[in-house]
């Protein structure tokens, strides 16, 4: 019930609340501070999301900054993040933990599509218009806690990405546990790998 709701009349503040806690993970895993957000609408606050994310990255990538350890804390705060959602959205099922991330995507200019059977592709990414192929590649590791955090331990990887070139990005979102034999996926701790 809550899903449905989430997916036809989430309000602005909601979903800008929702962004804010976004920034701030990131903010985090980066260690520095959040922008001010005051003020702003939220697809002005996603405009800047997109910004402060590839500012950031950029800055690691160029500074020498360690990437696993970033990658870690991209991680982890996601996971928590699709953690919460999973709890306060009552989430009990694979297909309503995809259905979540699909919906969360849509909110945030991401066409996320899922196949029913492991794959997905995204055909539009807001984020890819700012993004390097380095920068999605290093940002991506909050796509990959967020899906087991809302999972409960589902692993998501991707194949191709649009910003490498490709027309779309295409992917698997796999079920706890079941790892067919793809290949590794950057994961905190004891979790690590495929």
């Amino acid at each position: 019930m809550l899903i449905k709701i989430m997916q036809s009349c989430m309000p602005e503040f909601i979903k800008k609340k929702k962004l804010k806690e976004l920034f701030r993970l990131t903010a985090d895993a980066f260690e520095t501070e959040m922008p001010e957000l005051r003020g702003l609408t939220f697809r002005e606050c996603l405009w800047k999301y997109a910004f402060f994310s590839k500012e950031q990255a950029e800055h690691c990538l160029q500074h020498g900054c360690s990437i696993e350890e970033v990658k870690s804390r991209l991680y982890h705060n996601s996971f928590v993040f699709g953690k919460n959602l999973r709890k306060s959205l009552h989430v009990k099922t694979w297909n309503e933990s995809v259905e979540v991330l699909r919906t969360f995507y849509q909110f945030i200019g991401i066409d996320f599509e899922y196949d029913g059977q492991n794959a997905f592709v995204i055909r539009q990414c807001s984020f890819s218009k700012y993004y390097s192929a380095e920068v999605c590649t290093l940002i991506s590791s909050m796509d990959e806690g967020l899906a087991a955090g809302l999972s409960n331990g589902g692993r998501l990887y991707f194949t191709q990405r649009i910003t490498d070139g490709s027309s779309c990005c295409k992917g698997t979102v796999l079920q706890n546990g079941d790892i067919s034999g793809e290949q590794s996926l950057y994961c905190k701790g004891s979790t690590k790998g495929v």
